[in-house]
């Protein structure tokens, strides 16, 4: 009943739906040259052979399909990738990075007009889940027209988890649309079974795989000889209510170590604006990316509003600090600066990345803070001890290793579950 009645709302509701797109196109959260993606109209041709498609939400769980790709791609000769993900950023991102014989497309709206003029045209042989994005036409849609599906890097927090099991039947008819699943940690592998995706393991984090974030080398040279020997660190991907908070803690930090600087970078760039004026109530000399601005003497944050140039930032950095963890976000990912051998600082807020954070934690080479003046502590206490820094680093860069290996697994399953060639799809 539960199902049937949100696939009612999703046609009755389908006015609504459309305002509410049009508003998010207006503030620049869709892309308008592409918007016709998100109604289910494709802007490419479906290439020949088989077609995976694989779906994530947003940029991390893009990014961490890369390694997947480019290893399925050097399995088969024939065999192309679909990627969908909801956010501009994301597909930015994808059209840099994607491989050859791999495209992106927005995905489409939960809506079934919208998703079956999707398949009708790319007509996948199999369909790959990342993470936690349960939106229940579209997996629908898949069982119904008996496409193979997995789960891959599956995500389910205990919020979650106890949110689904008030409807099991409706958890277990959803979850059936998937023949495997693969979870981030066995919890949330013992999560999925309980509502009834009885076929899910405990595969390890896809992201421990993921390249390092890329860079571009003659920008990693100015910005070096810019910064040169001054203490360094990053807030990467902050939210709203949290810059406050850091700029606070930079300025304490400031009145012991006078020449740090604070590398602060927004989630969403378009807030570099409202974020230098936070900055600047803090008493705070900034400098912003958007403006090609250069780092100073005189700079004390300089502020990283610029999209793909993470890698860039991190790697100016001797120490992170993982935004979205001072508030109930739920932290960004760690891993991407445990690759490049960061030690890390977080806030208490980090259930996203619960089982990354605490194979990190676990290593030594994360640290929760639970304010600013926490937060600052812990600055002082690295900055000032260069060898324990380097440990922390290196057990970063260790974390990683021995977590790195999930993908053999996933591939395995892929091969059992895709059709072969010139089966139904292709």
């Amino acid at each position: 009943m539960i199902l049937g009645a949100y696939r009612g709302l999703t046609r009755l509701g389908s006015p609504l739906i459309d305002l509410y797109l049009r508003r998010r196109l207006r503030a620049g959260k869709e892309d308008a040259t592409r918007f016709p993606e998100r109604l289910g109209h494709a802007s490419a041709a479906r290439p020949q052979g088989r077609l995976i498609w694989i779906h994530g939400a947003s940029v991390g769980e893009a990014l961490s399909a890369l390694p997947l790709i480019e290893a399925l791609l050097k399995a088969h000769d024939d065999l192309h990738v679909l990627m969908t993900t909801g956010t501009v950023t994301s597909a930015r991102l994808m059209d840099e990075r994607l491989p050859e014989r791999a495209q992106h497309q927005f995905v489409p709206v939960d809506r079934p007009g919208d998703i079956g003029r999707f398949l009708d045209h790319w007509r996948p042989d199999m369909a790959l889940w990342l993470e936690s994005e349960i939106w229940p036409n579209l997996l629908s849609a898949l069982r119904g027209r008996r496409i193979p599906a997995l789960l891959i890097n599956g995500r389910m927090s205990e919020r979650s988890f106890r949110r689904w099991r008030r409807f099991p039947r409706s958890a277990a008819r959803l979850l059936s649309a998937f023949a495997e699943g693969f979870a981030q940690t066995p919890q949330e592998a013992e999560r999925f079974r309980a509502l009834g995706l009885t076929a899910c393991r405990f595969s390890g984090n896809l992201k421990y795989a993921a390249p390092p974030l890329p860079v571009n080398a003659d920008a990693l040279a100015r910005f070096s000889a810019m910064t040169g020997d001054r203490p360094v660190w990053i807030a990467a991907s902050t939210h709203p209510g949290e810059e406050a908070r850091l700029a606070a803690a930079h300025a304490a930090l400031l009145e012991t170590l006078p020449a740090a600087l604070l590398l602060l970078v927004p989630r969403h760039p378009e807030r570099g604006g409202e974020v230098e004026k936070i900055v600047r109530r803090a008493g705070l000399k900034c400098a912003l990316r958007s403006t090609h601005a250069p780092v100073t003497g005189e700079t004390q944050v300089y502020i990283g509003d610029s999209l793909g140039e993470m890698g860039l930032f991190y790697r100016l950095a001797d120490i992170a600090f993982m935004g979205g963890s001072l508030i109930p976000h739920g932290g960004q990912n760690p891993l991407e600066p445990a690759r490049l051998g960061l030690p890390i600082l977080h806030g208490a807020h980090m259930f996203n990345h619960a089982g990354a954070i605490a194979d990190l934690q676990l290593a030594g080479a994360a640290v929760e803070t639970a304010d600013e003046t926490a937060l600052c502590r812990h600055l002082l206490d690295w900055f000032g001890d260069d060898a324990a820094r380097r440990h922390a680093a290196r057990a970063a860069e260790m974390a990683i290793a021995a977590n790195d290996g999930c993908i053999d697994a996933i591939m395995d399953a892929i091969t059992r579950h895709l059709p072969a060639a010139g089966e139904e799809g292709s």
